[in-house]
């Protein structure tokens, strides 16, 4: 069995987020998904949105410069994330299909073997 993350994307400015009916439907779907697939789960969180976030960067003499926000500025940011175990990426896939994601995608990658 292999892991993968499930990395969820969404449009932080569409207005419907603010609509408490909207929040409370896609958490009742998040709900659904972990009960669906929680033999596959080994974690997963949501995201503060991404002006919470603080970035480093390193400079070419080492230097660390710490910022406010993202790397970068996108349409759709990073909301939350799956942990979970598959038998290769199609399976994975076929879980990840599963994701609640209605202002945006989701993006399925493989953790590296340590």
């Amino acid at each position: 069995m292999s892991e993968y993350l499930v990395l969820i994307y969404s449009d932080e400015a569409d207005p419907s987020w603010r609509d408490p009916a909207n929040r409370d439907r896609v958490m009742k779907d998040h709900m659904e998904f972990g009960e669906k697939h929680g033999a596959s789960l080994r974690g997963g969180n949501a995201l503060h949105p991404s002006t919470s976030a603080t970035s480093l960067r390193h400079d070419a003499s080492g230097k660390v410069t710490v910022t406010d926000g993202a790397f970068v500025e996108t349409k759709e940011a990073l909301g939350g994330y799956y942990l979970i175990e598959a038998a290769d990426l199609d399976e994975a896939l076929a879980i990840a299909k599963d994701v609640p994601a209605p202002l945006g995608g989701v993006e399925v990658r493989p953790i590296m073997p340590t």
